[in-house]
């Protein structure tokens, strides 16, 4: 697909989700209905939060007041380890759809595998099949999930994710779990896409922001480091969900649709990876560690 001129991918069971959508990780809820109504006033159409941030009602809030009709709109959540398990998981979608003032969502995904207690993020997962199948959902799909998880989910469920959302930016492209998806035809999401603060092998930290090899490439395109590091994950197939609350950044991520990377420029970016997590490692994740409970309201 090219995405000159598209600005959206085809999930695996024929959803249209925007190639750029619009994250409110750590944003707090009373920043979270300003920030999205921004968004959707510069032209973002999907919208990604989860039942842990804490901020799905601020999302519905800004989706009532925008007076967009349902059908524009791209609304995706995510189910916190604290409600896995059948019954759990279909009332944590019962609690979601009801703070963010929506009858279906269009992408529900779990938030993290459970290693340790994979027998309930298999039920939690065949609660999203059930959500699916019954019209509640238009697509399901995973977060944090590493190859091995992947081949332990598909072998006990019949619904393969529309997509994986990881980790992915220059200092950490996780190569092994992006070819695992495009394998078993599931679409990479980046969470972090530009990277934020991150880490270095020999435990110092900057920003991607501040790279030089970006911000070459950038000043080459007349571009700012953000767009470039955007433009990169969609010309590879990734979908991306920047955050900001600066309105004129949030405009910013969006404006990624009218220029083009060379293959040389797209390289030179592979190169900068450090194979260093910025997030928590997917296969230490526990109920005892993470766990936390998700309000009724």
């Amino acid at each position: 697909m090219d995405l000159m001129r598209s600005s959206s991918f085809i999930l695996n069971n024929g959803v249209e989700i925007p190639a750029v959508g619009f994250g409110v990780f750590q944003t707090p809820p009373d920043e979270t209905a300003a920030a999205v109504e921004t968004a959707l006033a510069a032209g973002y159409r999907h919208i990604d939060t989860a039942a842990a941030y804490g901020n799905e009602r601020g999302v519905g809030e800004a989706i009532r007041r925008s007076g967009l009709d349902r059908a524009e709109l791209f609304v995706e959540t995510k189910v916190w380890i604290s409600d896995y398990g059948y019954e759990a998981t279909l009332h944590a979608f019962d609690k979601s759809a009801a703070k963010l003032g929506v009858d279906q969502l269009d992408l529900l995904i779990l938030h993290q595998p459970l290693p340790g207690e994979f027998a309930l993020t298999l039920d939690a997962y065949r609660a999203l099949e059930r959500l699916l199948a019954d019209g509640r959902v238009r697509a399901i799909g995973v977060s944090n999930f590493m190859p091995a998880h992947l081949d332990r989910l598909l072998a006990e469920t019949s619904v393969v994710p529309a997509v994986n959302q990881i980790e992915v930016h220059p200092y950490f492209r996780q190569p092994e779990v992006l070819a695992a998806d495009v394998e078993r035809g599931i679409l990479s999401q980046a969470w972090s896409p530009i990277g934020g603060i991150t880490f270095y092998r020999d435990g110092s930290h900057g920003s991607t922001l501040q790279d030089p090899t970006i911000g070459q490439i950038a000043t080459a395109h007349g571009r700012t480091p953000a767009q470039v590091m955007l433009r990169w994950h969609l010309q590879q197939g990734r979908q991306v969900i920047p955050k900001s609350v600066t309105p004129s950044r949030i405009a910013e991520n969006i404006d990624v649709f009218d220029f083009r990377l060379t293959d040389d420029q797209l390289a030179a970016i592979d190169a900068l990876d450090t194979g260093v997590r910025g997030g928590p490692e997917p296969e230490q994740i526990t109920r005892e560690t993470f766990g936390r409970a998700i309000p009724e309201a």
